[in-house]
């Protein structure tokens, strides 16, 4: 019965979400409340979501701080010379182009945002595209690795994994650095290949173009961008970023995340805008995407407090584990790590994350799989990889709208090279002991 009740709960949610009946939101209250009535559990369900609340305080907390943190140093100008030094640097050639616009995407990334990205790379590169003669998809596909590949603790499909199975970010994150060292150098190869290919068929010469790049590729500010800027402490600001995510990375099991990014937030407040009123507009400017992600992860937490608790998961997980041979039980992260990048085109991220791997990490976990190799498997494509060409997402509407693209021809040329890149990751997961075989 409970096996039965929780599959019905998924299945609605799944089918709320991905026919836009309901919000992400409004789906993971209310449909697994109803079902934690429906089977009987009444008053119970309070204390369900409670603990699922709970136990999601210190991801909410960090995210929101997160946010609020890269917005503030993004605004101060802390990218602004690295974003200003590789477009004076790669010159007119595309063996140069292409790699630079991988790291001024990487390197914006940090945020954690898709959206912001491609709002920042795209039309910062593309009339040096454009000049160049560089097919605009080459410039949609460089952006996109990099931002896939770019899987940090304070992104959504970390964040959600985490959320999802309980489990804490640097346990999931850490043993994925050098994996994710792989799929960079991949990246990095992709692009020069790309840029090499183009040039090539341009058959450019590499000299006496330069100054007409430059000017191509300079970018012009805002009034308001420019109020915002405080280039004169620059290195305060990337001191500070690097003491951050240093501290976060390397001392995440004595320091939370979410107080280093509450902290980083306080100072990066106090040392860019002093005034109480500069300090409020930064907050206000970055609320709605800080509330907005809080918002689904506690929605999440109503949803997981309500499975765990009611014993759903656990029953269709119990029903799963008969039909999966145990002898391939210690393949499933790998075989997960495989195909978790095209599962981007069927589900988007919060129906993946809270209704899909709870349910194959249970399964694996009654075959005695670790559900931290489950969520490690599913980071390596599933919304990081997958989502820059997921018509499920809004970023890749975003990128085709702005390189003046179609998206089955972004698809088309993309999806190869961001799959390729999930399964070099996988094998290198492999090579390295995150999980079998």
């Amino acid at each position: 019965m409970l096996a039965l009740l929780g599959l019905c709960t998924i299945a609605l949610l799944l089918a709320a979400i991905l026919t836009k009946r309901l919000s992400p939101l409004v789906a993971l209250i209310v449909i697994p409340v109803a079902a934690a009535l429906v089977g009987g559990f009444g008053l119970e369900t309070g204390k369900f979501v409670l603990a699922g609340i709970q136990s999601l305080a210190p991801v909410v907390g960090m995210f929101v701080f997160a946010i609020l943190f890269f917005g503030i140093v993004s605004d101060a100008g802390l990218l602004d010379p690295i974003i200003d030094r590789i477009l004076a640097t790669v010159g007119t050639r595309p063996s140069r182009i292409v790699p630079g616009t991988t790291l001024l995407a990487l390197l914006i990334h940090l945020d954690g945002s898709g959206a912001v990205t491609f709002l920042i790379t795209i039309p910062a590169m593309l009339p040096l595209y454009d000049r160049v003669g560089i097919d605009r998809r080459i410039l949609a596909c460089a952006a996109s690795l990099a931002a896939g590949v770019n899987f940090l603790p304070w992104t959504g499909p970390m964040i959600r994994a985490s959320a999802a199975l309980k489990l804490p970010i640097p346990d999931i994150f850490t043993p994925l650095v050098p994996v994710q060292a792989v799929g960079l150098a991949f990246i990095f190869a992709v692009s020069y290949w790309l840029g090499l290919r183009e040039e090539r068929r341009l058959k450019l010469a590499s000299a006496g173009r330069a100054s007409e790049a430059v000017t191509a590729g300079t970018r012009t500010l805002s009034d308001a961008e420019r109020a915002l800027r405080r280039p004169e402490r620059f290195w305060l600001n990337l001191v500070l970023t690097l003491a951050v995510l240093g501290t976060m990375v390397l001392m995440a099991e004595k320091i939370p995340p979410a107080l280093m990014f509450m902290l980083g937030t306080a100072l990066a407040l106090i040392i860019n805008y002093p005034s109480v009123d500069a300090q409020r507009q930064r907050i206000d400017a970055h609320a709605k995407a800080a509330i907005l992600m809080a918002s689904i992860l506690l929605a999440a937490g109503v949803f997981t407090g309500i499975m765990q608790g009611t014993g759903m998961l656990r029953a269709m997980a119990q029903g799963a584990v008969a039909f999966v041979p145990p002898g391939l039980a210690p393949h499933i992260p790998f075989a997960l790590g495989l195909v978790s990048m095209p599962l981007s085109m069927l589900f988007d991220p919060d129906s993946f994350y809270f209704g899909v791997l709870p349910v194959v990490a249970e399964v694996a976990h009654q075959l005695g799989v670790p559900p931290l190799q489950v969520a490690q498997g599913a980071l390596l494509g599933q919304m990081t990889t997958g989502f820059p060409v997921s018509p499920l997402t809004p970023a890749t509407f975003l990128v085709c709208g702005l390189c003046g693209i179609d998206l089955a021809d972004h698809q088309k040329f993309t999806f190869p090279f961001l799959l390729a890149a999930s399964v070099v990751m996988t094998f290198a997961a492999v090579a390295f002991g995150v999980f079998p075989l």
